[in-house]
């Protein structure tokens, strides 16, 4: 569970104010975060990241309008983000689009940072 031992990005996820501070690869790699903040996080996938809980356009909606501030990838937590799917879809779109910053050891996306118009 790295979101409960990653105090600075539990910080960085804490100051945010929109609906989703960030959004992560599966149930099992969120899981960490939702316990370790006071915000939502966004587990992308379902418990192994497969589960087509949302689509690529419905993520790129929800960015547009600003209701998810972060991406960590990899979940964060050595699983996700790399399968088949709409995960890996997403995963590929941010890392196309977004700049990213290491925070405690963890890639994070800056879902602020648009890099294209993608």
């Amino acid at each position: 569970m790295s979101g409960s031992t990653n105090t600075e990005l539990v910080d960085r996820l804490d100051g945010t104010t929109s609906r989703w501070s960030a959004a992560v690869i599966g149930d099992q790699n969120s899981s960490g975060y939702i316990l370790s903040t006071d915000t939502a996080v966004m587990a992308i996938g379902g418990w192994s990241g497969a589960d087509p809980s949302i689509t690529l356009a419905q993520f790129q909606r929800e960015v547009e309008d600003g209701d998810i501030s972060y991406f960590i990838a990899g979940g964060g937590m050595g699983g996700g983000g790399n399968g088949s799917g709409v995960s890996s879809q997403i995963t590929t779109w941010v890392e196309a689009n977004f700049t990213s910053s290491t925070v405690g050891g963890t890639t994070v996306y800056d879902l602020s940072s648009a890099t294209s118009t993608s």
